[in-house]
C-alpha cells in the first residue's frame, strides 16, 4: 500500500519538498525553483514511497538514537546488555530505529510539517532494546529555494539517555547540468576516522588532503563511505556545498552545532552524495567506555538537544 505523502510548497516560488510520515518522516523529494526552473535536489528511488524500498536509501532518512553502526548487536550500558537488531548485513546494528517507522504529524500548514516519534507511545516494544525512552521531533518548512530542517530530541524518562543524532541526505547529481562526474563538492573536514570492518576503532588521524577538500573536488575523483572530523565552522555554522559547473548551480548545506562529525557516502549508482552530519562518531557508546571523546550525548531526564540543517540551492 502506498504511503502517503505531505507535499509542501512554498507560494512565492512553487519549490516543493515531499515527506512521508509514515515512513520515517523521511523528505523523499525537494525541489526548487531557480529562475522558474525546477531542480531537483535531494533523490530518492521512482517507488520510494510504495514502502518496499530500503529506509535508509533514499532521501533524507534520520537517524536516531544512534547514527551509523554499533558493533555487532549488543550495546553495554551500565552494567545492562540490550539487544539490537542486525540490519547492515555484516552483523552490525545500524542507523537507530526511527528512520522506516510511523511517526505522528502534530502540525501541518501549506509550507511546513512539523512529526515526532516517542517511543514508548509509538513502539513501546523498543524499550527493551534501549536504555531509556527516547522522543525525536522534526520540522521542515520550504522558503523561497530553501529546505529549513530542524530537528528536537528529548528525553522523556526519569533517568539518563545516551544517544547520537544523523541525517542522512542523498543529493541528486549533477544539479540541472550534463554531467554529474563534473560536479565539484567542497567539504568542511579536516580529519578521519579510522575504520576496521565499517566499524570506527577510536582512532582520529589528521586528513591529508583536507585542502583540497576543502576547496573542492571533482565528483568523478570520490569514492567514499568515511567518517570525518574536526569540521570547520564559522562562528556556530558549517557549511558544505556541491556545484554543477554546467547549469551554474550551487547547493549549500549549513549545519550548527551540535554536530562534530561528517560521513561522506557515495552509492554504487552513482547518481547522488549523501553528506550526513552527525553528532558523534558511529558507536560513541563504546568508545566512550574506551576513554575516547567521541561525541556521545547523554541527556538527563527534561533535557533536549536541537540540530537544525539548512539546504539551499543558489
Amino acid at each position: 500500500m502506498a504511503l502517503e505523502i505531505v507535499v509542501l510548497t512554498d507560494d512565492r516560488t512553487g519549490s516543493t519538498a515531499r515527506v512521508v510520515p509514515g515512513f520515517g518522516m523521511n523528505c523523499f523529494d525537494f525541489t526548487a525553483i531557480h529562475d522558474n526552473q525546477p531542480v531537483s535536489i535531494v533523490w530518492s528511488e521512482p517507488d520510494f514511497t510504495s514502502g518496499r524500498c530500503r529506509a535508509s536509501g533514499s532521501g533524507i532518512p534520520l537517524l536516531f538514537p544512534f547514527p551509523g553502526r554499533i558493533r555487532g548487536t549488543q550495546l553495554q550500558w551500565n552494567g545492562v546488555t540490550y539487544t539490537l537488531p542486525a540490519g547492515d548485513g555484516l552483523g552490525n546494528a545500524i542507523h537507530g530505529f526511527v528512520l522506516d517507522r510511523p511517526w505522528h504529524v502534530l502540525e501541518q500548514t501549506t509550507a511546513r510539517v512539523v512529526a515526532r516519534f516517542h517511543a514508548s507511545v509509538d513502539a513501546p516494544q523498543l524499550l527493551d532494546s534501549w536504555p531509556a525512552d527516547f522522543r525525536i521531533t522534526a520540522t521542515y518548512e520550504v522558503t523561497g529555494t530553501t529546505l529549513q530542517c530542524g530537528y528536537v530530541f528529548d528525553n522523556p524518562d526519569d533517568h539518563a539517555l545516551p544517544c547520537g543524532f544523523g541525517t542522512h541526505p542523498y543529493f541528486r547529481l549533477p544539479l540541472g547540468g550534463r554531467s554529474a562526474a563534473e560536479c565539484v563538492v567542497r567539504l568542511p573536514v579536516a580529519s578521519s576516522w579510522e575504520l576496521e570492518n565499517m566499524n570506527a576503532t577510536g582512532t582520529q588521524r589528521p586528513l591529508e588532503r583536507a585542502a583540497e577538500f576543502q576547496q573542492g573536488v571533482r565528483f568523478e575523483e570520490m569514492q567514499f563511505d568515511n567518517v570525518f572530523g574536526d569540521l570547520q565552522f564559522d562562528g556556530e555554522t558549517c557549511g558544505c556545498t556541491i556545484s554543477d559547473p554546467h547549469s551554474n548551480h550551487t547547493l549549500r548545506m549549513t549545519f550548527g552545532r551540535p554536530f562534530r562529525e561528517c560521513v561522506v557516502y557515495t552509492p554504487p549508482h552513482r547518481e547522488a552524495i549523501c553528506i550526513e552530519p552527525y553528532t558523534s562518531v558511529p558507536d560513541p557508546f563504546r568508545l566512550a567506555q574506551q576513554g575516547v571523546d567521541a561525541g556521545l550525548q547523554v541527556l538527563q531526564p527534561g533535557d533536549s538537544v536541537t540540530a537544525n540543517v539548512e539546504i539551499c540551492l543558489d
